[in-house]
């Protein structure tokens, strides 16, 4: 059974987490999974950084800009997690645009991937049609799960046809902007959650987008699994260092 199933099948409310890969520093990707794993966080979202990151606001921007800058890329990346899973057993998910995976070859990717233990990936602008006709294989033959998006603006039709192919989560944008912590959600967002809820939708959910704060958090995993941190986490980072991981996650969850 792939991890994240595995996690997605436990009691409880799941917390995921986002940082960009080589930042602040190149080498602090391997140092901060595994922080984050001591910290009882359930997931991991490893943000492979891009030069035009259309759905990430200013702090995933600025971080993404500092790790190219620091010499982060895909190769770099797969030499930091090669032994990662002699460290770590929570379940791993590369995000990225879609642009770095095709120069470094979609097939190689995957196939990277699953050398090292990485579970699934989150590819936002990779339309699902495109997927299910060019990619669906690759992913499957190296079991590697492609975790689908929906936003406020996605249709019932879209999101009952991404229910049914999906595997593992479904990301449920928690609204139609960019990345972002906010301290709580507006009455929109939480007539979008309700609606969501009402559909039934046999795939479990887990909300991200604006979640930053232990508020915002618990509101989440009202209406889903659980909640992907981010931009917060990042903001964290910058001005706390590395030590303060556990204190973070402990504000969130305690």
């Amino acid at each position: 059974m792939n991890r994240i199933d595995k996690k997605l099948n436990e009691e409880g409310k799941l917390l995921s987490i986002y940082f960009t890969a080589g930042y602040p520093s190149l080498n602090d990707t391997e140092d901060i999974i595994i922080k984050l794993e001591e910290s009882g966080v359930d997931m991991i979202e490893i943000g492979l950084p891009f030069s035009d990151p259309l759905a990430d606001g200013p702090t995933i921007q600025d971080s993404s800009t500092q790790a190219i800058k620091n010499g982060m890329n895909s190769n770099v990346l797969f030499d930091q997690l090669k032994n990662i899973r002699s460290k770590v057993s929570i379940p791993l998910i590369i995000m990225g645009y879609f642009n770095p995976i095709l120069q470094y070859g979609v097939e190689d990717f995957c196939k990277k991937c699953s050398e090292i233990g990485i579970d699934a990936l989150i590819i936002p602008d990779l339309p699902i049609d495109y997927y299910e006709t060019n990619y669906k294989s690759i992913f499957k033959n190296y079991g590697l799960y492609n975790l689908f998006m929906i936003a406020p603006q996605t249709s019932e039709e879209r999101i009952r046809h991404i229910d049914k192919i999906s595997d593992g989560f479904i990301y449920m944008v928690s609204s139609s902007s960019v990345t972002g912590s906010k301290n709580s959600f507006d009455s929109d967002q939480l007539t979008y959650f309700k609606k969501i809820e009402k559909m039934n939708l046999s795939t479990k959910r887990i909300i991200g987008f604006g979640v930053g704060s232990k508020n915002t958090y618990e509101t989440a995993a009202q209406y889903s699994k659980g909640a992907i941190i981010g931009s917060s986490f990042i903001k964290n980072l910058k001005s706390k260092g590395l030590s303060s991981i556990n204190g973070f996650i402990k504000s969130i969850r305690d």
